[in-house]
C-alpha cells in the first residue's frame, strides 16, 4: 500500500494486511475533512467505489494506482483491494502479436517486428485495423487473398475475443475488433492513471527557457517554455526519470548594455520607485541603449562612407571597410548582395561607436572582478530574477536545476587541451584553436580565440560535461530555436569526437520562431510582445468570450478570476503547442480562444461538460455492472477506439518530441465525444446497460482529456 499513497496524506496504521487487502487509516491526517464529510455507516460492495467525500484523498490515490476500495464502518478507515493493474496491451499491438504467431504456426516463419505493419483501416473499408500483407507475399509465394484468408481464419479461431471478422482487399488484411474487446478495455482501464507508463530506468535531461537577464520573457520564450515543459512531462508519462533544467545567460555584452544604460539614464530608478516589474525595468534600459546606439551608429556610418578616420578602429577593420566600400561601388552587384554589404557596414558602424566601447570596457571590468561593476550586475540581475519568478509561476513553468552562465562560461577550456592532445583540434599560426568538420559536411569551427578566450561552443562543451556529472542521463534534450541548428550539430560532433559518453544522446528539439499578424518581433526596437502583457491580454479575451457566451453564472469573483486564467493560459499553450515544433507560426490571440474551434478552450469546455454529465448522473464508477454484451453503436465504438489509442499517442509524442501529437489527439477526442453525446442520450438511454456504458465512455474520455492536457501543462476546469 505504501508504494502509492503519500505518507503526508495518510498515516499508514495498518490494522491488518492479508491477501485480500489492507487497511489504511486517516486518523491524524485529514480529520477536518472527515468532520465536514462524515463517511457512510453502511458498508458498500467490494466491487463498487466508495461514495465517501471525506476519504476523497485516499480514493484519488487508490484510483491512480488502479486499486478497488471501500469504506469500513469506522470513519477513519478505507479497505483497499487488489494490486496495481498489469500494463495494458494495446489492441493494435495484440493484433500485431497474433499476426506474428499466425505466420509462425501456419508458415513456420519468424517475422521481424518491422515487417508487421498494423495501421488503422481506411474509413472507406470495413474494419478497425489493417495488416499489410505485401512483405510476405513474395517470401511465402502466396497470393494476397490466400495469405489473408489463412491468417484471418487462424486469428478468428485462436482469438475470437479479439477478432470478430476479417476482409482481404488488394493486399491488405482488414480486421474488425470484437465488441467485447472494446468493452473489456473500457472496464479494465477506468483508472485515473490511464496513459501513464511505469518507470523504465532511463534518465532524460531537458534544457529549456534559457533567458537573457537583459529583458523580460517574450512570446518566443513562451513557445520554448511550453515545448520544454511539455516534452519533459511526456517523457515522465512514458516512464523516464526527468530533470528539467534552465541555463540563464546572465553575463556578456548584452547584459552590460542594460547596465550601462541604467548608469547613464536611470537616475537611480528601481522596480519599487517606478512601480515596474524588475525584468521589465531592465528591459526598458536595454531598449534605451539600443536607441542611443542607433543615433551614434548613424554618425559613425556617415563618417565611414565619407572616408573619414574613426577613432579606435584597428587596421584590420579599416581594411575590411575599404574592401566593402569598393565592392559597394561595383555596378554588377545584385540587390541581395548590395543589402548584405550595407548590413556589414552598419554592424561595423555599431561596433565603432563610443557607447559600444564603454560596454566592452564594462565587460572587461566584470571579468576582472571590479567590485562596483559586480555589485551593479548583481543588483540588476536580482531585479530580473524576481520578475522571471513571477512570470514562470504564472505560466506554470518550473525547473529542477538552474545553471548560470557566469558560473559555467570558463568550463570547456580543459577539453580544448585534451582535444589538442588527441588530435581532434588543431592550432593555427595565430594561436587560435579550431576543429575541421569538413569530412562531416560542415566546415572549420573556432573553439578557442587567439587571445585564449573561449567561444560559445567551448562553453557548451564544458557545460554538457558538467550536466552529465550532475545527472548521468541517457538522453540530453536541448530546446533551442532553429537558428541554432548548425551550432547544435557542431556541439554533438565535437562531443562525439572527444569520446564523451553522453554524445549520442544529445538531441536538438529545434523549433520555428513565432510571429504576430503584424510581422516579426525584434528585441532591439522594443517591438517584442512581453509574456506578461500577452498573458494579461489572453485573460481579458477569455473573460470577454466567456461573458459573451453567458458562462459566468454561479461563479464568485475569485472563481471567475481563476477560470479566466485557466482558459487564457489553456488557449495560449494549446495554440503554441498544436503546431509541429519545427514549423514557424503566427500567433493570433482572438483565434486561439474560440470555444468552437481547434483550441484549448474547446477541449477544456468538453471536459467541464463531461464532469457536469457525470455529476448529474450521480456517477461513482459502476464498473461492477456488466455491459460487455451490449452491441456497440458506431459513435460509441469510435469513441472507445480513440480512447484506447491514448498510450500509443503518448509514446509517439515522446518518440517525436512533439507535444503537437497529443494536442491534436486531445482535440479529436473532444470533438468526437461531442458528436457522440449529441447523438446518444445518457439520461434517457435505451436501457440501464447502455446508460452505464455511456457513463463509462464519458468518464474515461474525461480522464484522457485531463491527462493529455496535463502533459501539455494545461489545467481543465471542473465547471464552466
Amino acid at each position: 500500500m505504501n508504494n502509492f499513497l503519500f505518507e503526508s496524506e495518510i498515516v499508514a496504521n495498518k490494522k491488518y494486511n492479508n491477501a485480500e487487502g489492507s487497511i489504511a487509516t486517516t486518523t491524524g491526517c485529514i480529520p477536518e475533512c472527515l468532520k465536514r464529510h462524515p463517511p457512510p455507516e453502511k458498508r458498500v460492495k467490494k466491487q463498487q467505489y466508495a461514495r465517501n467525500e471525506g476519504c476523497y484523498h485516499i480514493q484519488r490515490r487508490a484510483k491512480v494506482a488502479g486499486l478497488r476500495y471501500f469504506c469500513t464502518p469506522k470513519a477513519s478507515s478505507i479497505l483497499l483491494f487488489g494490486v496495481k493493474k498489469q500494463i495494458y496491451m494495446q489492441i493494435a499491438d495484440k493484433i500485431r502479436q497474433l499476426s506474428g504467431q499466425a505466420l509462425n504456426e501456419i508458415y513456420g516463419i519468424e517475422p521481424a517486428s518491422g515487417q508487421l505493419t498494423i495501421s488503422e483501416t481506411k474509413p472507406e473499408f470495413t474494419g478497425d485495423y489493417t495488416l499489410v500483407l505485401f512483405p510476405f507475399v513474395k517470401q511465402l509465394r502466396q497470393s494476397p487473398d490466400a495469405l489473408g484468408k489463412e491468417i484471418g481464419e487462424w486469428m478468428l479461431a485462436k482469438a475470437p475475443e479479439t477478432i470478430s471478422c476479417f476482409e482481404t482487399v488488394k493486399g491488405f488484411l482488414n480486421f474488425s475488433v470484437a465488441n467485447t474487446c472494446w468493452t473489456h478495455f473500457l472496464m479494465e482501464n477506468a483508472g485515473e492513471n490511464f496513459g501513464f507508463s511505469p518507470p523504465n530506468g532511463q534518465k532524460v535531461m531537458v534544457e529549456y527557457s534559457s533567458p537573457n537577464t537583459n529583458k523580460p520573457l517574450h512570446l518566443g520564450h513562451l513557445r520554448n517554455n511550453f515545448l520544454g515543459w511539455s516534452v519533459a512531462e511526456i517523457y515522465k508519462a512514458c516512464g523516464y526519470e526527468v530533470m528539467k533544467t534552465c541555463v540563464v545567460n546572465d553575463r556578456g555584452v548584452h547584459i552590460c548594455k542594460s547596465m550601462l544604460a541604467w548608469q547613464k539614464f536611470g537616475n537611480g530608478a528601481t522596480p519599487a520607485s517606478t512601480h515596474t516589474k524588475g525584468d521589465h525595468l531592465v528591459g526598458d534600459y536595454y531598449v534605451k541603449f539600443e536607441q542611443e546606439l542607433r543615433v551614434q551608429s548613424l554618425v559613425v556610418l556617415s563618417a565611414i562612407m565619407k572616408g573619414l578616420q574613426i577613432e579606435g578602429m584597428d587596421n584590420e577593420t579599416k581594411e575590411k571597410v575599404s574592401l566593402l566600400i569598393k565592392r559597394l561601388q561595383e555596378n554588377s552587384l545584385s540587390p541581395e548582395k548590395e543589402l548584405e554589404i550595407q548590413d556589414a557596414l552598419k554592424e561595423i558602424g555599431r561596433n565603432a561607436t563610443p557607447i559600444m566601447a564603454e560596454v566592452r570596457d564594462m565587460l572587461l571590468k566584470w571579468e576582472q572582478g571590479d567590485v562596483l561593476t559586480k555589485a551593479l550586475w548583481r543588483m540588476m540581475n536580482g531585479w530580473v530574477y524576481e520578475g522571471f519568478d513571477i512570470t514562470y509561476k504564472r505560466i506554470g513553468s518550473d525547473f529542477d536545476k538552474i545553471y548560470y552562465e557566469s558560473n559555467t562560461y570558463l568550463l570547456g577550456k580543459q577539453y580544448v587541451e585534451e582535444g589538442l592532445e588527441k588530435g581532434v583540434f588543431f592550432r593555427k599560426d595565430d594561436g587560435s584553436v579550431w576543429i575541421d568538420l569538413t569530412a562531416d559536411g560542415l566546415d572549420e569551427k573556432l573553439v578557442l580565440r587567439k587571445d585564449g578566450t573561449s567561444v560559445y561552443i567551448t562553453q557548451d562543451i564544458g557545460l554538457a560535461k558538467h550536466k552529465y556529472a550532475d545527472f548521468p542521463m541517457q538522453q540530453s534534450l536541448y530546446v533551442v530555436g532553429d537558428e541554432q541548428n548548425y551550432h547544435m550539430k557542431v556541439l554533438q560532433l565535437i562531443c562525439k569526437k572527444l569520446g564523451m559518453p553522453f554524445a549520442d544522446g544529445i538531441h536538438h528539439l529545434s523549433y520555428g520562431m513565432v510571429d504576430l499578424p503584424t510581422g516579426r518581433m525584434k528585441s532591439r526596437e522594443g517591438t517584442v510582445v512581453d509574456a506578461d502583457d500577452l498573458c494579461d491580454e489572453m485573460e481579458k479575451v477569455a473573460a470577454n468570450k466567456t461573458a459573451e457566451l453567458g458562462k459566468v453564472e454561479g461563479f464568485t469573483p475569485d472563481e471567475l478570476k481563476v477560470l479566466y486564467h485557466t482558459l487564457g493560459m489553456g488557449a495560449l499553450k494549446f495554440y503554441l503547442l498544436r503546431v509541429d515544433p519545427k514549423k514557424r507560426m503566427v500567433f493570433n490571440p482572438e483565434e486561439s480562444i474560440d470555444f468552437h474551434g481547434f483550441t484549448g478552450p474547446f477541449v477544456q469546455y468538453t471536459y467541464a461538460r463531461i464532469q457536469s454529465v457525470l455529476k448529474k448522473a450521480d456517477y461513482i464508477g459502476e464498473t461492477e455492472k456488466n455491459f460487455t454484451s451490449s452491441e456497440l453503436l458506431p459513435l460509441e465504438k469510435e469513441q472507445i477506439r480513440l480512447l484506447e489509442q491514448f498510450p500509443t499517442i503518448v509514446q509517439q509524442s515522446c518518440n517525436d518530441m512533439s507535444p503537437s501529437v497529443i494536442a491534436n489527439y486531445a482535440f479529436l477526442v473532444a470533438k468526437t465525444f461531442n458528436s457522440f453525446y449529441a447523438e446518444h442520450s445518457i439520461a434517457k438511454a435505451e436501457n440501464d446497460e447502455k446508460r452505464i456504458l455511456r457513463l463509462e465512455i464519458s468518464h474515461l474520455t474525461g480522464v484522457v482529456i485531463r491527462n493529455a492536457m496535463q502533459m501539455l501543462g494545461i489545467a481543465v476546469p471542473e465547471r464552466m
